[in-house]
């Protein structure tokens, strides 16, 4: 079953409070997703860290319920 877009943003907002999340589903089939992902957590971080904090924050769900999510992440001095 693919995963809402709303399910996704929350997750990220539970891991990353301060976040500010915007997700496109790419082929409006809720199984390929864009997000954009601003957060002052990722301050110092490279980018491939920063993905990772934000496919840590979906815990496990990646490959399962979320079959595709592309990111773009920066911090809120960046953006």
């Amino acid at each position: 079953m693919p995963m809402a877009a709303s399910e996704i943003e929350n997750l990220i907002k539970d891991a990353l409070p301060d976040a500010e999340i915007r997700i496109d589903d790419l082929r409006g089939d809720g199984d390929h997703y864009l997000a954009y992902v601003v957060s002052s957590a990722f301050a110092g971080k490279s980018r491939v860290q920063q993905h990772q904090m934000v496919y840590d924050a979906l815990q496990g769900r990646m490959g399962g319920e979320l079959h595709a999510l592309a990111l773009q992440t920066a911090t809120p001095e960046a953006s």
